[in-house]
């Protein structure tokens, strides 16, 4: 019998039916892998099986004995416990008294015990069994979000009752490569000590790595339930959209759209962090940025854009030459576009609408003064909508409402209303599901198509090397080399990105030679 099981779960909101008769079980020592596009089901799913939500039909059981959950408490008393995406801590409070948030000890019923919280905590951190690179008594707001994450974990961990279920939803979202290993180290031993782990990603090579077993959603019913040793990723990613997907990735030749024209030059850039950089990008080429994270292809990306001033250098922009942008304004003037990193912070406004949001950056262009004419934004909103297949009940919907994927499309929207010449994509797939992915890739190459010359910065290999026509590799602020067609494997990007580790290296092992 199995630890867990999920017997026809059903829930309903208003008009939408957003799981139906869901089943599958899981054991303890097993990672289940929950996958899907955005709106098959499974953030649904995790709140009910936290008890935000009341379930409309079936039930979950626990060693075959039906538990009921009216509220998160009741999860928790069953050794359920769920982490969502964004780290739900206190940012004003220590770790230790986030750890222990509700169970502070007390000094004969009443005042805090804080030496005793501070070594309780500090043992539970320890318990860990990796350098988490913090302490009991570090404020949480100065933490990153995977140590944030892992405080979390800490919290469930310690939890007076024995945790044997934990769910994580996109735990390695926001992670760097090294935080997300430690993270997920620190998922295979719960796993290892017996813990019954449900895991939802977006990221299929890191599910393929990690799951035991993986459950397919889609439109809130129960595709597939597969052995992740025997699984695919091309087989995984049809039974998620519904469709094969024979080319994630581009479906024109490498060049194929690329002009003789240049859209942006930039000569000997130095700026905070970045080191005479130098390059080009033509009219209807897409030129990728690989490198570590903390390599500078974000901070380059802000320097020609104008967030951070350029010291020295030029950058010229069809034709027209400048010594770095002042701000912003001016290099969206010279016609740039930037849809930065994280969309959420730096791009959308989300309690504003998917209208509001797209005619934002050309409300000159349609008015006059402080006026702007509906009607003409209107046109320009359902034509820009339409061309990029958002997905929205209507105009006036909060931007926040819309999935990852569809909020992107609102990012590109807004700077395709201003016809630039060059747009700096800065990680645009993350935190997307692979059929929205699909469909982003085909945007780009559509934009290279119609002349634009793209900037394309990405940590995942696969999209750098199967969406440019050339992959620029960065270190340390400094391009490390340029790779071409059959030069550009996963193999020849990585020797460029870690290219200065490598000669140290190399220059160590010189050394200790000659000693001996």
């Amino acid at each position: 019998m199995s630890l867990f099981e999920l017997r026809s779960l059903t829930k309903e909101f208003p008009g939408v039916k957003a799981l139906k008769e869901i089943s599958f079980s899981i054991d303890a020592g097993e990672i289940l892998a929950l996958v899907g596009e955005n709106g098959a089901g499974k953030s649904t799913l995790l709140r009910l099986l936290n008890g935000d939500y009341k379930l409309d039909g079936g039930g979950f059981y626990q060693n075959g004995n039906l538990l009921s959950f009216s509220s998160p408490a009741d999860a928790h008393r069953s050794g359920i416990r769920v982490i969502y995406q964004e780290p739900e801590v206190v940012p004003d409070l220590s770790v230790a008294e986030n750890i222990y948030l509700g169970e502070l000890p007390k000094h004969a019923g009443v005042f805090t015990d804080w030496r005793r919280l501070y070594q309780m905590a500090q043992t539970t951190i320890e318990s860990l069994g990796v350098d988490t690179g913090f302490s009991a008594d570090d404020l949480t707001r100065n933490l990153s979000v995977a140590k944030r994450q892992m405080v979390e974990i800490l919290r469930a961990l310690k939890s007076g009752h024995e945790i044997k279920l934990l769910a994580l939803d996109e735990p390695t979202s926001s992670l760097s490569d090294e935080e997300a290993r430690v993270l997920l180290n620190i998922v295979r031993r719960l796993r290892d000590e017996g813990v019954a782990i449900i895991y939802v990603s977006h990221r299929l090579k890191e599910i393929m790595q990690v799951a035991d077993r993986i459950v397919v959603l889609r439109d809130g019913e129960l595709v597939a339930t597969l052995a992740a040793e025997k699984t695919s990723r091309d087989e995984l990613v049809s039974l998620m959209v519904g469709r094969p997907v024979s080319n994630l990735y581009r479906t024109l030749k490498r060049g194929e759209t690329k002009s003789p024209e240049i859209a942006l030059r930039v000569r000997n850039l130095n700026a905070v962090g970045i080191h005479d950089v130098s390059f080009e990008i033509h009219k209807g080429e897409i030129v990728g940025f690989a490198g570590l994270v903390g390599a500078g292809r974000s901070r380059l990306a802000r320097s020609i854009f104008g967030e951070n001033k350029v010291h020295s250098g030029e950058i010229e922009v069809n034709g027209a030459l400048t010594a770095g942008f002042k701000n912003p304004g001016e290099a969206i003037t010279f016609g740039i576009g930037l849809a930065p990193e994280d969309r959420k912070r730096d791009a959308l406004i989300s309690m504003r609408s998917v209208k509001e949001n797209i005619s934002l950056s050309v409300l000159d262009r349609l008015g006059y003064w402080i006026f702007v004419r509906k009607q003409k934004e209107n046109d320009l909103v359902s034509s820009l909508t339409s061309r990029l297949a958002v997905k929205t009940p209507n105009f006036e919907q909060k931007v926040r409402n819309l999935s990852g994927g569809n909020q992107q499309k609102v990012v590109l929207s807004r700077w395709l209303a201003r016809e630039p010449s060059v747009l700096i994509l800065d990680e645009p797939t993350r935190g997307i599901d692979v059929g929205a992915k699909a469909e982003i890739y085909k945007l780009i190459e559509d934009l290279a198509k119609s002349g634009l010359g793209i900037m394309l910065i990405s940590s995942e290999l696969p999209e750098v090397l199967g969406m440019s026509d050339r992959i620029i590799v960065m270190q340390n602020g400094k391009i490390t080399g340029e790779l071409n067609g059959d030069d550009a494997t996963e193999e020849a990007v990585l020797k460029l990105a870690m290219a200065s580790h490598l000669d140290a290296r190399e220059k160590n092992n010189e050394k200790t030679e000659a000693i001996q």
